[in-house]
């Protein structure tokens, strides 16, 4: 038994995947299947390849339709695989916490949730959690001939720790970067305020502090274009109207803002579109949403689904963090939606905002005058944290 689920578990499935052979991919099956969220055991990763203590979700098998299987795997802080590669390559996406890899001969990265990790057949590389975070990723793995991957020798500690992201020395030790915003993402929450009241002055004052600040064009059109969703479309259009105006009152004053890059990654359609949006809000609510709302009206979770989490995150100018930053704003300025702005307090602990940035938004709400919104945020905020585990 113990075989079959590492059989399935991705990086963790090598040792058993290649012993196993052809004879380990499933049949494919005549109807549907749904395996049920916590009814299949975790394992633990094997000692002989992995550092630390690691835990893997079975999600489902390699078939004969789809030759890949997939699993949630946790890695406790510090914990990493060994040096390894895949035959017909992986893909990984960051859930939660702080992560690091590293392609061999190549400098470590860094990774955060919602980063996607593709690997190609072939290259030698290794994963893990950051040393002070836990982390979390779904990967989802190619098979050649029943076999999934190919272990090589573990990262050695001193690897390990000759690798890790070391914060500036003249940083001071009570205010890490992690917990400050930069003053590109200070300008984000204002327009967000701005925007969701109708406060143009207020929004045009913060445009030109995000453009100043090193904001690009286009980032600044897909903060205004997603709010659309929390703010509805009069607010966005009068909105994307002001930028337009700000951007050529700049140039008429001689300031050539940076136009940023437009969206890269292309956008499913169809089912795909679904899966890909559930997956994504599934990942930044924590946990499939579903309740008696969306029992009774099934459609707006599916038009949550594909188009705000598929149509919208999948948009690869904005990275979540400031989506959130921006969501979170849009929401503490706008009275009456405390359940949601509740939601996205904690959405942006997933995504790798702290506490401290978030209290920085909170002051900078404050500090423009929108008393009521700060007050709002606060009070979210505490009750996330009251509700976090430990």
């Amino acid at each position: 038994m113990k075989n079959t689920l590492f059989g399935i578990a991705v990086c963790a499935a090598a040792p058993f995947a290649g012993a196993a052979g052809a004879d380990s991919v499933s049949e494919p099956r005549a109807a549907q299947q749904i395996s049920r969220a916590g009814s299949q055991a975790s394992v633990a990763g094997p000692a002989d390849y992995f550092t630390g203590q690691v835990r893997v979700d079975p999600l489902f098998p390699a078939t004969g339709e789809n030759n890949a299987s997939g699993a949630y795997v946790t890695f406790e802080p510090g914990a990493r695989s060994a040096w390894h590669t895949h035959p017909a390559g992986q893909r990984l996406v960051v859930t939660s916490g702080v992560g690091l890899t590293q392609e061999w001969g190549k400098p470590v990265q860094e990774i955060h949730p919602g980063d996607v990790i593709v690997c190609p057949p072939g290259v030698k590389h290794w994963h893990g959690a950051a040393a002070t975070s836990r982390m979390t990723h779904l990967a989802v793995t190619g098979s050649v001939e029943g076999k999934s991957v190919q272990w090589l020798e573990k990262v050695t500690d001193a690897q390990y720790s000759a690798q890790r992201p070391v914060a500036p020395q003249s940083l001071p030790a009570t205010q890490p970067v992690s917990e400050t915003l930069s003053s590109r993402q200070q300008a984000i929450p204002l327009i967000a305020a701005a925007m969701a009241t109708s406060n143009i002055p207020r929004l045009n004052a913060a445009l030109n502090q995000g453009l100043d600040a090193g904001l690009t064009v286009s980032e600044a059109k897909e903060i205004l274009v997603q709010l659309y969703a929390y703010s509805g479309f009069p607010r966005s259009l009068n909105a994307l109207g002001e930028l337009m105006k700000v951007v050529d009152a700049r140039k008429q004053r001689g300031i050539e803002d940076v136009a940023g890059r437009e969206p890269g990654r292309v956008i499913p359609v169809g089912d795909e579109l679904l899966a890909v949006g559930k997956a994504n809000q599934t990942r930044i609510a924590g946990a499939p949403v579903q309740g008696p709302l969306f029992d009774f009206v099934p459609v707006i979770n599916q038009y949550l689904q594909t188009h705000l989490f598929g149509d919208i995150f999948e948009r690869d100018n904005l990275d979540w963090q400031i989506r959130e930053l921006a969501t979170v704003a849009a929401l503490a300025a706008t009275p009456g939606v405390e359940s949601q702005l509740r939601s996205h307090m904690a959405a942006s602990l997933r995504v790798g905002l702290t506490v401290g940035q978030l209290r920085q938004l909170i002051r900078l709400l404050a500090d423009q005058g929108d008393a009521e919104a700060a007050k709002r945020a606060a009070e979210a905020l505490d009750a996330t944290q009251a509700n976090q585990p430990g």
